[in-house]
């Protein structure tokens, strides 16, 4: 029997410096570092919940732009549907919380390293393939 996927939606969010730095979180729950992301609350819009997700994750108001698209890949719980979209941060500071206990700002090829998940690691590719 088919299990219903479980949907999220999450973000590359991009802080201005020289280079530009992508943040990624460390998850509570077995010590991951990955890109913020989060389930959908009933009745919510994918950006939405992506927007909300990544305020939650890494304490930063963010102003979204491109979708980055969709990736699908399996869990202990079943399959996940995600949804991605390229973000800048804006005014906002971390604050650990029952999910993240840390949240680092770095270079897309040092996220590229830190990033445990292959499919964080090809949402940051996409990003980079349409960011000049």
């Amino acid at each position: 029997m088919a299990r219903t996927p479980v949907l999220a939606a999450g973000g590359i969010v991009l802080r201005q410096a020289e280079p530009p730095l992508v943040a990624v979180v460390r998850l509570r729950k077995g010590n991951e570092w990955c890109l913020p992301k989060g389930k959908l609350d009933h009745g919510e819009t994918p950006r939405a919940a992506a927007e909300r997700e990544v305020m939650e994750e890494t304490g930063h108001a963010v102003a979204v732009h491109e979708f980055l698209g969709t990736l699908v890949y399996e869990t202990r719980g079943g399959p996940k549907v995600v949804h991605y979209w390229s973000m800048q941060a804006e005014e906002g500071r971390f604050v650990a919380n029952d999910e993240v206990d840390e949240a680092e700002w770095m270079t897309p090829d040092a996220a590229r390293e830190r990033l445990v998940y292959r499919h964080d690691v090809e949402v940051v590719d996409r990003f980079l393939a349409t960011w000049v």
